[in-house]
């Protein structure tokens, strides 16, 4: 139902920052969240931060380190993220949650787009 587009992704450096924007086409009804996951090699992929009507929620990880806007008109969700830690590494999800038509929910993601950190 959603054709979702990634990017900002690319090598990063310890202590530095990255910016990821996330942009989707396509047909829906009602946004239920948008947001960032992420998962890192060897592990499970795991929530960075989503924003919803209930408001926006954070991973413990995360700290103050990260920044999330969305704009369901224009079905786009940015992520900023400071002071990269070695584990930080991973390749990180764009997710959009939702209602289309004739009521039935939706669940996209996109391909995933990788964020190596040098030491």
């Amino acid at each position: 139902q959603l054709h979702i587009v990634e990017s900002g992704g690319g090598l990063a450096q310890a202590g530095g920052s990255l910016s990821l924007a996330c942009s989707a086409t396509g047909s829906i009804s009602s946004i239920t969240s948008m947001g960032w996951f992420r998962q890192a090699p060897g592990k499970q992929r795991e929530l960075v931060a989503t924003v919803s009507s209930s408001g926006t929620t954070y991973a413990d990880f995360v700290g103050g380190r990260v920044t999330i806007a969305a704009d369901n008109d224009k079905l786009t969700v940015s992520l900023q993220m400071s002071g990269l830690e070695p584990g930080d590494p991973a390749k990180f999800y764009c997710n959009i949650q939702g209602l289309v038509h004739w009521g039935s929910s939706l669940d996209a993601w996109g391909p995933g787009t990788p964020v190596p950190i040098s030491s």
